[in-house]
């Protein structure tokens, strides 16, 4: 078997590999420029550039969706902790498929139903209160910044490795790329975007995987050390840690901003159940290529998992197992996908922070949304800078425990309990964003030993608590229900009549 660091820069034919993977990345640029710009063409008004004024049908909007949850965390980090930590990180893809479950079952066709552009808006309109919107902005604005740095960091990480080139000239593209697309058409022109990235993604996984299995099979190979079992070893994760990280993938898809804000993109609430049913295929056929690849290389190529990157395995298998110009090729191919990754979810994300931003600090013109769709994406580009890369799967499942405790409780319980009231929604965020975030802080602190469960994996505690504190306190703040709240909830859960054109 040829090693991937036989490749990669540093060795002799270096500069041809180089040379593909800026060519596959240039590709992917060229390509979600120009679908970006065919989007401006038809953004005109300020509906389009929000929510693509509600005109996007089920399945070109669940391949949207599919295109930017599908991040970093999914495309590298998922199976460099299959290759690392086995089946114990087979927890990942599973909770981050059956959130969409609950995203179904209790928030996608509700909310889309509530009228609303943004999450603030959909708190404002619900308890009647600007201080719960000014206070629903900065939750939504913090859990958007803190899941472009890891796209950013996924970026850098995967330029480097095929390139050679500095680990801040992948974010700083991603970045630039993501401002063109963004502030060129808004939101009907990421909407083309993302669904074409989504494809192109499963293709870029499906592909190397599935010629690798089908060499391997024609030579006969056998495993290097009847399955590499735990190759890092790394300790298994205990209970607690299983049951805190699945609460936190969960629930904190209920109250991902970038994927919510897609919902209002539709024409009606069936077609936001229709699209989330969707999504639920979409993902699972996903998910089992990073699974694939995780344990082919436990498999087959377990030096990769002591390399200290076991998130740029999916880069490097190929190489590793291929070898030649076909190893050369596939890995491009792979480069292409994760860069794709990186762009489609950070244009999620930015379009969702352009539009809270936009609508709180700059008068909801276009604009506007175009000014805050730069600030969006450059400020969390400063933290990338700043910050050292940590394990993709395990730093995004970090927001989404941070999502978990501050967002998902106020809409859960928005949508489906008619005692919530503006001072109980307040300090729920507040205390779930202080908890985690704390544990958050003091987790990533330098110590003498290992991190706590109970601080590695939050969740557990302080999505419980954020939720038992905005009950008490609306309990006790009753008399605070705002007079709108019968006509809100009525509005909320009355089915539509879906649209007769539908496809």
């Amino acid at each position: 078997m040829r090693l991937a660091t036989g490749t990669w820069p540093g060795t002799s034919d270096a500069a041809v590999n180089a040379g593909i993977a800026i060519t596959a990345v240039t590709v992917v640029s060229v390509a979600t420029a120009i679908i970006g710009f065919y989007g401006l063409r038809i953004s005109r008004t300020t509906g389009d550039f929000y929510v693509a004024s509600r005109t996007v049908r089920p399945w070109w909007n669940a391949s949207a969706i599919g295109g930017e949850y599908l991040s970093a965390a999914s495309f590298l980090g998922v199976a460099g902790l299959i290759l690392v930590s086995g089946t114990n990180a087979l927890w990942f893809p599973v909770g981050y498929t059956a959130g969409y479950l609950m995203l179904l079952l209790f928030v996608a066709a509700p909310l889309r139903r509530s009228g609303a552009y943004t999450i603030p808006d959909f708190t404002e309109s619900r308890l009647a209160s600007r201080t719960v919107r000014r206070v629903t902005s900065l939750v939504v604005v913090m859990v958007g910044w803190l899941y472009i740095v890891p796209q950013l960091h996924g970026a850098a990480l995967t330029i480097h490795i095929a390139t050679g080139l500095p680990n801040w000239v992948g974010s700083l593209a991603v970045v630039v790329v993501v401002c063109l697309t963004v502030v060129a058409g808004g939101m009907r022109s990421i909407t083309f975007v993302q669904a074409f990235q989504y494809w192109l993604k499963l293709t870029a996984l499906a592909v190397p995987i599935l010629f690798i299995l089908f060499v391997l099979a024609g030579q006969g190979t056998e495993p290097e050390s009847a399955p590499a079992v735990n190759p890092t070893g790394a300790a298994p994760a205990g209970l607690y840690q299983n049951v805190s990280l699945l609460v936190a993938l969960l629930f904190g898809t209920l109250g991902l901003p970038h994927v919510l804000v897609r919902f209002y993109t539709n024409p009606d609430g069936h077609s936001a159940r229709r699209t989330t049913l969707i999504v639920l295929g979409l993902l699972s056929v996903f998910y089992l290529f990073p699974t694939a690849y995780g344990l082919v290389a436990r498999m087959f190529a377990p030096d990769l998992a002591r390399s200290g990157q076991p998130d740029a395995m999916v880069l490097r298998l190929p190489g590793e197992l291929i070898g030649g110009v076909a190893g050369d090729l596939l890995s491009a191919l792979v480069v292409a996908g994760a860069f794709a990754a990186f762009l489609s979810t950070t244009s999620g994300l930015v379009v969702s922070l352009a539009g809270v931003i936009s609508q709180d600090v700059l008068g909801g013109s276009v604009r506007g949304f175009r000014l805050a769709a730069v600030i969006s994406a450059v400020v969390p580009l400063g933290f990338a800078f700043m910050t050292g890369s940590l394990a993709l799967a395990g730093s995004v499942g970090l927001v989404f425990a941070f999502t978990a405790s501050t967002v998902c409780p106020v809409l859960l319980l928005g949508i489906w309990w008619r005692g919530l009231t503006d001072a109980g929604a307040i300090a729920g965020m507040v205390t779930g964003g202080v908890l985690c975030g704390g544990a958050m802080i003091a987790g990533a602190l330098p110590g003498s030993g290992p991190t706590p469960p109970w601080l590695a994996q939050p969740a557990a505690w302080s999505v419980p608590a954020a939720f038992a504190v905005m009950v008490i306190v609306s309990r006790a703040t009753s008399h605070r229900i705002p007079g709108t709240m019968p006509r809100i909830m009525t509005r909320l859960h009355t089915p539509e009549r879906p649209l007769a054109t539908e496809r």
